[in-house]
């Protein structure tokens, strides 16, 4: 049998609410709280212990203390700083946000002054999580680490969640169970960082493949015919009217570009055939702009992933002033007038 334990989680949003839902469904006992009364009494109710402050939490907490940080990066420094003096040493806290590594690194340093731990924990799961688990990809020492793995485990989807790698023999490791100790401060962040980044590339790739098979029907468009717009050749090639959620749910069965995320695109095709509800307004949290930051320092081309975060920066209208300037030298030079209504 699986040991319990206690926990405090700080952040009771999309994910933090569901991994403690997962968590009491193990046994494990959890104290709560949250910058909203709502989402602590919430938790209450289904059998978390409130705290309606950060004193409350670490009051309910038996030493040594094992405090989740689960809330924006913007915010976890601040409250780090808060939560630090009231603690013990050998109290554990544990950041499962998307903060940038080399925050871990310099935070790791200055609890140690304190004889406090403290983890990075890249989290992965979304709001799935409750149900399919959290992938966790983990920093700092060995001893906290080894010590919270029966939380780690709770939460991790298990060795059920995929087949066994051909050739894996013996006891199913960590990293089969679905966390992994990636190594010291920062290396927890840093891996969840490039699979971050990794996503961006993927999901950039989905949309930019069925974004062609959307307009595969120009050839039946009516074009302009002047200087300003590029002729279409041979429209009787480009006369298919694909239907997209069709095609998203016949990739999912056998095909090599199987994913989770195939799987949400047909979701969410079958939902809305045109995707009507969203703007294609496209954000990003971070984690793209770091990976190429550390491929910079590193010397290591990623053309794909630098490609995927310009084309969100690009989605948000950030491109506005340079197709201005694009425009302008074109008038410029050969006297060309922009074409507002030009489908190609």
């Amino acid at each position: 049998m699986q040991q319990t334990m206690q926990l405090g989680m700080v952040g009771l949003g999309r994910m933090g609410a569901n991994m403690v839902r997962r968590l009491m469904a193990a046994g494990h006992e959890c104290v709560v709280h949250d910058v909203s009364d709502e989402a602590v009494d919430q938790m209450a109710a289904e059998g978390a212990t409130p705290a309606h402050s950060l004193e409350e939490l670490v009051a309910a907490l038996e030493p040594p203390r094992n405090i989740w940080v689960m809330i924006p990066a913007a915010y976890v420094g601040s409250t780090v700083e808060q939560l630090a003096p009231l603690l013990s040493p050998d109290d554990t806290i544990i950041d499962g946000g998307n903060s940038w590594y080399r925050h871990d690194v310099d935070r790791s340093e200055a609890l140690r002054d304190r004889q406090l731990h403290y983890l990075d924990v890249g989290t992965s799961g979304g709001i799935h999580g409750l149900e399919r688990g959290y992938c966790l990809m983990i920093g700092g020492d060995t001893d906290a680490v080894d010590r919270l793995s029966p939380i780690f485990s709770t939460l991790a989807p298990g060795v059920d969640a995929a087949e066994r790698t051909p050739g894996r023999e013996g006891d199913p490791t960590p990293a089969e169970q679905g966390w992994l100790h990636c190594g010291p401060s920062g290396a927890g962040h840093f891996v969840k960082m490039v699979h971050n980044g990794i996503e961006y590339g993927l999901m950039q790739a989905y949309a930019e493949g069925f974004n062609v098979l959307a307009k595969a029907n120009i050839g039946a468009v009516d074009h302009a015919a002047d200087a300003e717009t590029a002729p279409l050749d041979d429209a009787k090639y480009y006369q298919y009217d694909i239907d997209l959620s069709s095609v998203s749910e016949v990739w999912r069965r056998g095909s090599v570009i199987t994913s989770w995320l195939l799987d949400l695109t047909a979701e969410a095709y079958l939902a809305d055939p045109r995707l009507e509800e969203y703007a294609g307004h496209v954000s990003d949290s971070g984690e793209g702009r770091w990976t190429l930051h550390a491929a910079i320092d590193e010397g290591v081309p990623v053309p794909a992933l630098s490609a995927a975060l310009y084309a969100r920066f690009e989605s948000r209208g950030r491109a506005d002033d340079a197709n201005k300037v694009l425009s302008a030298m074109r008038a410029g030079f050969g006297g060309h007038h922009e074409r507002k209504d030009s489908t190609r």
